[in-house]
């Protein structure tokens, strides 16, 4: 049985930025165990991939949510990424913080640490800003790289000026001082192709040899020692695989996603009692809070037809798509390098509302 300073469980966002940190120094082992296998499926690279990458169940795990009410009985995709790189890998590749007002509000709950203030600097460490951004909040040494659209459509520019004709103010960066506003999106896009935290940060990290990435590894639950993780059980090759486990000497860190953490931390007996005996698991903490309370932004979609004007739809049919494949092939631009959403508007439902509970995106397809 191998052992490691650390064991985390998934390769996403926030399990690669702590293996890159943790193996900096090069005294400190770390294993990383991935459920899904290696990044190396060109939808993940291309940015038009997404549409692929929504439903391909070889990266992402295709949850969907229970029917209710609030959904008119349907089930609503939930797709996360099961790939080195987790959903940053295929995702629509938007950067955006989250408003400062929020982290302030988690901090006055309780949460200390969490305050806009006392992430900023993690934001600004993190980022490789290309393009304009005040230097208070925007970062420029980074291993993410985040980019402006640089293509622009009219009816973009449509949308924008409508916006400020309604009294939203334009605001080239609402990852700065200021959210509330209507400007092109900023997106991890560099050179026509993605910027995933596997590229940004697991894969150069990888190189060390105090750090082991083992993917195809489904973790099933968490070695417990009294209320201490202190291991891992997974199967390699994935479900079906052969059992094996991992030990921590110093922490196990479950990064396993919105979805997998909590389960993961319910199929280990960690969890709300009555449920966890209802499904015939041992409670070794009852914990009411574990897969609970979860919220998501769901989004209504307008759509409107247009006459006279080129979209994108018109770009990626028949050989006009074609030529656009090879535009990106040989140039990493056109409509393939290009993000889900164009345009970004943050505002407010209501005069007296203190900050924006509005979000509004745009694209001309």
């Amino acid at each position: 049985m191998e052992t490691y300073d650390y064991v985390i469980v998934g390769a996403g966002s926030a399990g690669s930025v702590l293996a890159n940190r943790l193996t900096a120094d090069g005294t400190t082992t770390v294993c990383v165990l991935e459920a899904g296998g290696r990044d190396w499926h060109p939808y993940i690279h291309i940015p038009a991939g997404f549409i692929k990458t929504y439903s391909d169940p070889r990266v992402n795990w295709l949850y969907s949510m229970e029917p209710g009410p609030w959904t008119g009985g349907r089930r609503i995709l939930a797709p996360r990424g099961k790939t080195l790189g987790g959903s940053s890998s295929i995702n629509g590749h938007i950067y955006n913080r989250g408003q400062p007002m929020d982290f302030d509000t988690w901090a006055q709950l309780g949460n200390r640490g969490w305050g806009y203030a006392d992430v900023l600097p993690y934001f600004r460490r993190m980022e490789r800003r290309i393009g304009d951004g005040d230097p208070t909040f925007r970062g420029r040494d980074g291993s993410l790289t985040v980019t402006d659209i640089d293509w622009r459509h009219p009816l973009c520019d449509a949308f924008i000026e409508g916006a400020v004709s309604l009294g939203i103010p334009r605001n080239p960066d609402y990852n700065g001082r200021i959210q509330e506003g209507v400007a092109y999106a900023q997106r991890t896009i560099l050179n026509g192709r993605r910027v995933s935290a596997a590229g940004a940060f697991l894969h150069p990290a990888m190189r060390r040899p105090n750090l082991r990435v083992l993917t195809h590894a489904h973790t099933t639950n968490l070695v417990l020692d009294g209320k201490r993780a202190v291991g891992v059980r997974y199967l390699e090759g994935g479900r079906g695989g052969r059992p094996s486990e991992v030990q921590a000497r110093r922490e196990v860190i479950l990064a396993a996603g919105t979805y997998n953490s909590p389960q993961l931390l319910q199929l280990s007996g960690i969890g709300p009692a009555a449920l966890l005996g209802a499904l015939g698991i041992p409670v070794r903490h009852a914990l009411a809070g574990v897969g609970e309370n979860l919220r998501d932004h769901y989004a209504p979609r307008f759509v409107a037809r247009v006459k006279n004007i080129d979209t994108i739809n018109e770009r990626v049919r028949g050989l006009r798509l074609a030529s656009e494949i090879a535009r990106w092939v040989f140039t990493r631009k056109g409509v393939l390098a290009l993000s889900p959403t164009h345009v970004y508007c943050f505002w407010r439902s209501e005069p007296t509302v203190a900050n924006s509970d509005l979000q509004l995106t745009f694209t001309p397809a």
